[in-house]
């Protein structure tokens, strides 16, 4: 199974982690996509660790950039096999990192952009990684909804963040995975952004801001 590495950052206090961020890139990019993140989250995480990895695979489609899974066949069941391997290497990753950090999955927040949203969404809800302090999903999808209620496992605070005008994956993927959270009574907000393409905003960091210092402060006790 492919191992992860990609830039990090912090903590920003210069102490010792207290807590885990994992930023998700979207397709034919890379860690670099989101790590600049970070230094606008410590602000209110001064003693998080941001880790940002690539993807595990070559993106088909240029000549650089990662993918975690084929989107070459968009069947649904392709992509969801795809979708469950991609996961399953985010989840020894992700293990490997906590123990080495001696933090457990309650210090652990997954964000995901497009298709790291769709990972984040599926490794975080159905136990690939373990179970996080919430999931923040920005401009993704809930792959796999036939499954879903069989084999969620947690039920962190998930934030759906969704631009109306993306026209790469449209907002009403975010609609629909807000759908299927409510029906398995994962708690969820879901933020759309009038005019927003397929990309983040201020309105949508700031939302991810309070809901990583919610989560995050609560366990860490700061």
């Amino acid at each position: 199974m492919a191992a992860l590495e990609g830039p990090q950052y912090g903590p920003a206090s210069g102490g010792k982690p207290d807590s885990l961020v994992l930023l998700l890139h979207g397709v034919g990019a890379d860690g670099f996509d989101l790590i600049d993140l970070a230094p606008v989250w410590a602000e209110a995480l001064p003693h998080t660790l941001f880790i940002a990895p690539h993807a595990p695979f070559p993106f088909q489609g240029a000549p650089f950039g990662r993918q975690w899974f084929d989107i070459m066949d968009r069947t649904p069941a392709r992509l969801e096999a795809g979708l469950r391997h991609a996961a399953g290497i985010l989840g020894d990753f992700t293990r490997a990192k906590l123990t080495e950090l001696d933090l457990g999955g309650d210090r652990l927040a997954l964000m995901g952009f497009s298709q790291g949203a769709m990972v984040a969404l599926f490794a975080g809800l159905r136990g690939a990684v373990p179970a996080p302090a919430c999931i923040l999903a920005y401009s993704g999808a809930l792959l796999g909804p036939d499954s879903f209620a069989g084999e969620v496992s947690a039920r962190p605070p998930v934030l759906l963040v969704h631009g109306e005008a993306d026209e790469v994956v449209p907002a009403m993927a975010s609609r629909q995975a807000a759908r299927a959270l409510q029906a398995e009574g994962v708690p969820h907000e879901l933020l759309l952004r009038p005019d927003l393409a397929h990309g983040l905003d201020d309105a949508g960091l700031a939302a991810g801001t309070a809901l990583l210092a919610q989560s995050l402060s609560r366990v860490t006790g700061r």
